[in-house]
């Protein structure tokens, strides 16, 4: 996860409100022949962002309107990216039919809000899309019965930096958002996707999903049992919105793995394992070699430690599983949150090469 400035940040859109503000301004020009712009709608909670055309196209039954996304300081991967609505006149009776254009994904797996073969746009955009071409063909006195296309020019290879192929939305980007309104570095997005994930991994069958501080990690929890991608959670360091998920939304058997300096955090009892949000506490550490027989002035290395990883090296100079220990004490911290949910969970400790330096199970 990319780090957070210190300074005041912007907030941005979502490729649902603007998905929506295209939508608007094309139905509006295949009404009356002309396209706002820029082109005012309503999200959720009320607010009226305007929006600026980037590209606009008429034609006989049919209407084009692009904007760009501005997803304002997030680090977002559709950030400037174009959403480009087209909007066709269908038959009498049809309603308001969605369709993926190039660059939205389409759904290939149960569990997601939207079902198998449907494309890639969440239930809060269709609902904006779907009022505002009921406001408009009310207000013009039509019937609203309109095909809607929504593409993103080069989304298909923005999606592959998604989780959207192991979820199971494949050719594109998904239309998202429940605000409209990006808040720059906020964890609801991400926690939103691990929840996906296990819906997705739930719906699937899958009995045994893996979940991963990062990249080293998700690599070795994946050789260590054979782990296909779609059935890694992407953790990263919400290791407690994922668990509090879990707790109702179960999965049979459930590896975490991580560093060790990410997973010391985890066995102190932190669920947000950000450094950012929390710090590794060296006492700790000491008072558990000290456990473990450790002498005196090894204690106290480890006490002036400047890092964990430094902290584990003079334990296993020493010979002193603390690795193991680690592993253990977030496992119960796991156990905690489940909080008796029928998950059988497996916790591993990796070194920064990715080698196994403490495990605790209960398999």
């Amino acid at each position: 996860m990319a780090r957070k400035p210190d300074t005041p940040l912007k907030r941005g859109w979502t490729t649902g409100a603007c998905a929506t503000a295209a939508v608007k301004a094309a139905y509006t020009a295949l009404l009356t022949g002309d396209f706002p712009d820029p082109v005012t709608i309503t999200l959720p909670r009320g607010q009226k962002p305007a929006f600026a055309l980037a590209r606009e196209s008429l034609g006989e039954g049919a209407a084009m309107a692009g904007i760009i996304k501005d997803a304002g300081d997030d680090p977002d991967v559709t950030h400037l990216a174009m959403i480009e609505a087209t909007v066709r006149l269908g038959p009498g009776g049809s309603g308001v039919a969605f369709k993926a254009g190039p660059g939205v994904g389409t759904v290939t797996k149960p569990g997601l809000p939207i079902g198998v073969g449907e494309p890639a746009i969440n239930p809060v955009p269709r609902a904006l899309m779907t009022a505002v071409i009921e406001t408009l063909a009310s207000e013009h006195g039509t019937s609203g019965d309109v095909e809607i296309e929504i593409s993103v020019p080069g989304g298909e290879a923005l999606a592959e930096k998604t989780w959207n192929p192991r979820l199971g939305i494949m050719g594109g980007l998904s239309i998202l958002g429940t605000t409209g309104i990006v808040v720059p570095y906020s964890c609801a997005a991400w926690i939103a996707s691990i929840h996906r994930g296990i819906d997705v991994a739930r719906a699937s069958g899958t009995r045994h999903v893996g979940a991963a501080t990062g990249s080293t990690s998700e690599a070795a929890v994946r050789r260590r049992h054979g782990l296909g991608a779609e059935q890694m959670l992407d953790m990263g360091d919400f290791a407690g919105g994922m668990l509090k998920y879990l707790r109702g939304h179960p999965v049979p058997r459930l590896t975490i793995g991580g560093g060790f300096a990410k997973l010391t955090k985890l066995a102190q009892g932190l669920l947000d394992l950000h450094s950012g949000r929390g710090q590794v506490d060296m006492e700790w550490l000491a008072r558990e070699s000290q456990a473990l027989g450790a002498g005196a002035a090894l204690v106290d290395a480890i006490r002036g430690a400047n890092t964990a990883m430094e902290a584990l090296t003079l334990t296993g100079e020493a010979r002193l599983p603390l690795g193991d220990v680690v592993a253990s004490r977030a496992r119960e911290t796991a156990l905690g949150v489940l909080s008796g949910a029928p998950v059988a969970v497996e916790v591993v400790v990796f070194d920064r090469a990715g080698q196994i330096v403490g495990v605790a199970d209960g398999w």
